[in-house]
């Protein structure tokens, strides 16, 4: 089931220890991974210090873009959930010195809770 969710844009939760072998290049010393989540090729990677967001890119996966945003610079987010017409839900977060929040689409049906409690957690 695992796959299929990926495909449709849901949230799977990622095994840390792997992933902290793949990304401890660009991990600070005493910084750890909390926990991750995969949206379809994409990783949402919760670590103690910051949210890694891993944009994997191209046919084969090998082109990576990092987006790091420290828990600190979250002013708000938001969650808009699916309709009966709207069939994504929309996860936004505003970042401090910026007018436009980031927004990340997940299908309906995503339970989306786990990384809005995990914001919550990291933010508040």
């Amino acid at each position: 089931m695992g796959i299929i969710n990926n495909l449709m844009g849901n949230a799977t939760e990622v095994n840390v220890d792997s992933l902290r072998r793949e990304l401890e290049e660009i991990l600070c010393d005493n910084e750890t991974i909390e926990v991750a989540f995969n949206v379809f090729r994409d990783k949402w990677i919760f670590t103690s210090a910051r949210l890694i967001i891993e944009n994997v890119q191209g046919v084969t996966g090998s082109k990576r873009s990092y987006h790091s945003i420290p828990y600190h610079s979250i002013t708000h987010f938001a969650v808009e959930t699916s309709g009966s017409f709207d069939l994504d839900t929309e996860l936004k977060i505003w970042i401090r010195g910026t007018n436009a929040p980031y927004e990340q689409k997940f299908s309906k049906g995503t339970n989306v809770r786990a990384i809005q409690k995990m914001l919550a957690y990291k933010v508040l």
